[in-house]
């Protein structure tokens, strides 16, 4: 007996374990790769992870391997095999593999993205395992939630890249020079409860600050910006944005923050909150452009152009001046402006299918131009207003593309339904000829000296030029 007991026993312990074929669960031991920005000066930086089997069978893995393959900026080394797509790695069970990887970035390189990621894919019978690989790219300014206190102010010596959120708090100013450099990543958005300070007193259009996102690696998307790539600015209760000269581009991404409720714009201005904007640029926002909800909005020589929701919405009232400004809606290959109209203004918000609430409104738009492709741009009500309520709504010498619609406003010498004949929307080319029904057509007496291009303006028979650009034989 004890000798077939011996017999027995043996043969288990020798007995090969078979390899899992079907199914089967990968794990890592983490969930996104991360490099350190300290790699920006060194131009190279290693870590790695580990791929856990963690059934009671081996497992062959069948591709360990990059998403980008050759072309990404991370290079494998797989349980001692390297390359960027290794095969046929074998797991023991309840075991484990390494994988080290290395990112090798020129920090001098001003087209490497700064923000660099890739996914790394292990396959089990078919099926695919992924962890995410970030790294930052080219030496720069790094704001990852940065809470800002006291003066600050920012310099053109290197790019600022902004990661989540850059808080400008209460009591705190930030001053952003003429020709700084900021880039925003997807789920990046100032938040302004201080002052917020760009470009100020410039008044040259090469000292313009552009705001735009972080993927620097434009050739891979045939050089075009796309909406929606990072979020955009958030005026709140006290706070104060100062823009001058500057361009937001495919901005108006939703970015979450607390319990705050963020509407997909480029500008938010919330009650209490003020902005300033002159000789700027909004455009390509997947969402709005400018929404103010009960705001203090106040903008001379502006373009905001091709958003996927109104160029400028005005929400339950607030108290705005729009001064030669050109609002224009188009759709695009990555923007459909089907539904929402250029600019839509209204002093109520609906809380149910039955009960809206009313707040006071005092709103002009003065030699302005308000265009797009939609039969009617302009959407504005302010009926059902009650007693005690202000309702002033006033478009005064204003190029309007209102359709048949009957609307609620005060209106001084508009042109209804004239095409402005922009030189060339499909290009973002919103200048207007000499033939222009806009040449002439501003009251003179708020006209800016200068227009968009800080050009100074010339007096055409009857006036200056509507809109925020000066004509051009």
């Amino acid at each position: 007996c004890l000798a077939l007991l011996f017999v027995m026993t043996y043969s288990s312990s020798c007995k090969k374990q078979q390899t899992l074929t079907v199914g089967g669960v990968l794990k890592f031991s983490v969930d996104t790769l991360k490099f350190d920005t300290v790699f920006t000066a060194a131009g190279s930086f290693t870590t790695g992870l580990l791929i856990y089997n963690n059934q009671s069978s081996p497992v062959v893995l069948s591709s360990v391997r990059l998403q980008a393959g050759n072309t990404s900026y991370f290079h494998l080394n797989v349980d001692g095999f390297q390359g960027n797509n290794v095969s046929n790695i074998h797991i023991a069970p309840h075991d484990s593999v390494y994988v080290f990887a290395t990112v090798n970035i020129d920090p001098t390189n001003k087209t490497t993205p700064f923000i660099i990621s890739d996914q790394l894919i292990a396959t089990l019978n078919g099926k695919d395992f992924s962890v995410v690989f970030t790294a930052y790219g080219q030496n720069a300014h790094y704001i990852v939630r940065d809470s800002l206190i006291g003066v600050n102010n920012w310099d053109t010596v290197l790019p600022y890249v902004v990661l989540h959120q850059c808080v400008v708090g209460p009591s705190t100013t930030l001053n952003i020079p003429a020709r700084a450099r900021v880039y925003m990543h997807q789920d990046a958005r100032f938040f302004v409860y201080g002052t917020m300070n760009v470009c100020p007193g410039s008044q040259l259009a090469s000292d313009s600050v552009v705001f735009q996102g972080d993927r620097l690696d434009r050739v891979y998307f045939g050089y075009l910006g796309f909406p929606g790539e990072w979020g955009g600015f958030y005026v709140v209760n006290g706070g104060t944005c100062n823009l001058n000269n500057a361009v937001l581009k495919n901005c108006g991404g939703s970015t979450p923050y607390y319990n705050y409720s963020i509407q997909p714009a480029a500008v938010e201005v919330d009650s209490g909150g003020k902005l300033l904007m002159t000789n700027t640029i909004i455009k390509n926002s997947i969402g709005h452009g400018i929404f103010s909800f009960q705001g203090n909005v106040t903008a001379t020589n502006c373009l905001i152009e091709d958003c996927g929701g109104e160029a400028l919405a005005v929400v339950l009232g607030g108290k705005d001046s729009f001064n030669s400004c050109t609002f224009a809606n188009y759709s695009t290959s990555s923007i459909s402006h089907l539904n929402n109209p250029t600019v839509g203004i209204v002093n109520w918000l609906q809380i149910s299918q039955t009960e809206y609430i009313y707040s006071n409104l005092n709103a002009v738009l003065r030699n302005c131009i308000v265009w797009g492709s939609l039969d009617s741009e302009l959407v504005c009500d302010t009926s059902g207003s009650p007693a005690g309520t202000q309702a002033y709504l006033q478009f005064d010498h204003c190029l309007l593309k209102k359709g048949k619609q009957t609307e609620t406003f005060v209106q001084m010498n508009a042109c209804f339904n004239q095409d402005p004949l922009f030189k060339d929307p499909t290009k973002d080319n919103f200048h207007i000829p000499a033939t222009s029904p806009a040449v002439g057509k501003g009251v003179t007496a708020y006209e800016p000296i200068y227009d968009l291009d800080w050009n100074a303006r010339l007096y055409s028979t009857g006036g200056y030029d509507v809109g925020c650009y000066q004509h051009s034989n």
